[in-house]
C-alpha cells in the first residue's frame, strides 16, 4: 500500500489506523511504501520510526521514498493525500495546473509499476479532478480503479442529520452526496431513512412541519456540511484531520468489504447526465469489487438544479486543465 504525503497531518493520523488493521481488517498483514516531496522525507521518516516502535503485528514493511516508481511498485492500494494547497493570490486554474504537475506524473506510475489490481483514492484537493488527472495518465489502468473521497461529506451529512433527530449515526441509511468535493456539493436525504421511516418525515416531525424541514434544509444542513471544513479551521485553527483519516479508512474498507449504500466521487459513465468521464460524487455500492453507481434514483427540481451547478463546476475544472494540456 502507498500513502503520498505521508509526512503530513492526513497521512500521519492514517497510518497507525492501517497498520492496526482498521482499513483492511485483523488478518490482511501490509506493507507502507511512504512517498513524499523530498522536504518531507524528514518528516515521514519520523513516522515510519514511530510505526516500528508501535510494533503492529500486521506490518511487515515501511519503506519512505521521493520516488514515485519506488513508492507504487508493487502497490494494490494507492491512498493519493497529499497535493499543492491554494496558497495566497492563487487563481483556481494555477492551483489545477499545480496539482496536474503531481497527479499526472502519479498516476502515470501507477500505470507504469503498480499492480494489476491496484486501486487508487485521491483525497488531495481538488481532489475529483485531480483523480480524473491521474485516471487519465495510467495507461492500462481502467478509469474505474480511480476514485476521489467524498466519504467525508457524506459522513458529515449523516453526523448532521443524526445530531438534529438525536439518533445514532448507526441508524441513519440512504444519505447522498452528489457532484464535486467543494462547497457546490449537494448533500440530500431525500432517499434517506432513520430508523427505517424516511429521513424527510422524520426532519418534519422534528423541526416544526414539512415547511420548517425545507427551511432547515436549505438554510442549515446543506450549507453547513458544505462548509464544515471551513468551520473546523475556524474552530481549531487548523484543517479536518482525524475525521479525514477517518473517512478514507471507510471508503477503502467499504469497497473492498462491501456495502449496498454510501458516497464516493468515480468516474462516470453518464449516469444521471454527467458528461462521461468527468469524477463525480454519486451514490455507490461495492459488492467488493469496486465501487458501482446505485441509478434510478429520482431527483426533484430542487435537488436537480443542485446537483447541475456541482457537475458544472466539475466541467468548468476539467476544461481549465485540458487547456493547459494535462488531461
Amino acid at each position: 500500500m502507498t500513502v503520498t504525503g505521508a509526512g503530513g497531518q492526513i497521512g500521519y493520523a492514517l497510518l497507525f489506523r492501517i497498520a492496526a488493521g482498521d482499513m483492511l481488517g485483523s488478518a490482511q498483514p501490509v506493507r507502507l511504501r511512504l512517498l513524499e516531496i523530498p522536504q518531507g522525507v524528514r518528516g515521514a521518516e519520523g513516522a515510519a520510526l514511530e510505526l516500528q516502535d508501535c510494533a503492529f503485528d500486521l506490518l511487515h514493511d515501511v519503506e519512505v521514498t521521493d520516488d514515485p516508481h519506488v513508492a507504487f511498485a508493487g502497490a494494490s492500494i494507492a491512498l493519493l493525500v497529499g497535493a499543492r494547497p491554494r496558497g495566497p493570490g492563487m487563481e483556481r486554474g494555477d492551483l489545477l495546473a499545480a496539482n496536474a504537475g503531481i497527479f499526472g506524473p502519479q498516476g502515470a506510475a501507477i500505470g507504469e509499476v503498480a499492480a494489476s489490481d491496484v486501486r487508487a483514492v485521491v483525497v488531495g484537493n481538488p481532489a475529483n479532478t485531480n483523480a480524473a488527472i491521474a485516471a487519465a495518465s495510467a495507461a492500462g489502468v481502467p478509469a474505474e480503479r480511480f476514485s476521489a473521497l467524498t466519504r467525508l461529506d457524506h459522513n458529515r451529512a449523516v453526523g448532521q442529520l443524526a445530531s438534529v433527530l438525536d439518533v445514532s449515526p448507526g441508524e441513519v441509511s440512504g444519505v447522498t452526496v452528489w457532484g464535486n468535493h467543494s462547497a457546490t456539493q449537494f448533500p440530500d436525504i431525500a432517499h434517506a431513512r432513520v430508523a427505517g421511516r424516511p429521513a424527510l418525515d422524520a426532519v418534519a416531525d422534528a423541526v416544526g412541519g414539512a415547511d420548517a424541514a425545507r427551511i432547515w434544509l436549505d438554510e442549515e444542513f446543506v450549507p453547513r456540511v458544505a462548509r464544515r471544513g471551513a468551520e473546523i479551521i475556524e474552530v481549531r485553527g487548523s484543517s479536518s484531520v482525524a475525521s479525514a483519516a477517518n473517512a478514507v479508512i471507510e471508503h477503502v474498507r467499504d469497497e473492498r468489504a462491501g456495502t449496498a449504500w454510501t458516497s464516493a466521487a468515480v468516474a462516470s459513465h453518464g449516469e444521471y447526465g454527467v458528461p462521461e468521464g468527468l469524477v463525480c460524487s454519486f451514490p455507490v455500492r461495492s459488492d467488493g469489487s469496486g465501487y458501482r453507481v446505485i441509478e434510478g434514483l429520482d431527483l426533484d427540481d430542487r435537488g436537480r438544479a443542485r446537483f447541475t451547478a456541482s457537475v458544472d463546476e466539475l466541467v468548468a475544472e476539467r476544461d481549465a486543465v485540458r487547456a493547459i494540456g494535462k488531461l
